[in-house]
């Protein structure tokens, strides 16, 4: 099976840097991402804390309610298929422990096509509260470029 490539520079505060919390946050993303290369809007929509916020450079809206993030997913799933795209690997770049329950993740996505040719990505973090057994996305800010996040 094709397998992502690519540099991981990973810059994890001590909070966060045992293993388990690593493992967990790895288990999140993974899980999250395949949810969206499957197109499984229920399964993205468990992912979410509610209310939820996204944040662009030129947008930002609320989710209420897990339909409103299924929704809000229906046209993402159909691009990622139009795109063939397969998997999606999160690589984190950078994690900040908030508090005992809130953590920000920085990460990368990069994705597999149909053909097992690397599609980049772009950078996004991530607002999760932990939960009993996961974590739930809070907020996601999206970033244009690698160079936001490292400034």
């Amino acid at each position: 099976m094709p397998r992502f490539v690519g540099p991981v520079q990973r810059k994890i505060h001590p909070a966060m840097s045992t293993s388990t919390g690593l493992d967990a946050l790895t288990d999140f993303f993974s899980r999250y991402g395949s949810a969206l290369t499957a197109g499984d809007v229920p399964a993205i929509a468990e992912c979410y804390a509610m209310p939820a916020t996204l944040v662009s450079d030129s947008y930002s809206f609320s989710f209420s309610s897990p339909a409103a993030v299924a929704l809000s997913f229906v046209q993402v799933a159909s691009d990622y298929q139009d795109r063939e795209l397969v998997a999606a690997h999160a690589q984190i770049l950078d994690v900040r422990r908030l508090s005992e329950a809130l953590v920000l993740v920085a990460v990368e996505w990069e994705y597999l096509d149909s053909r097992g040719q690397a599609v980049p990505g772009e950078p996004y973090q991530y607002l999760l509260r932990r939960t009993d057994d996961t974590f739930a996305i809070c907020t996601v800010i999206h970033g244009r470029d690698r160079q936001r996040l490292e400034d």
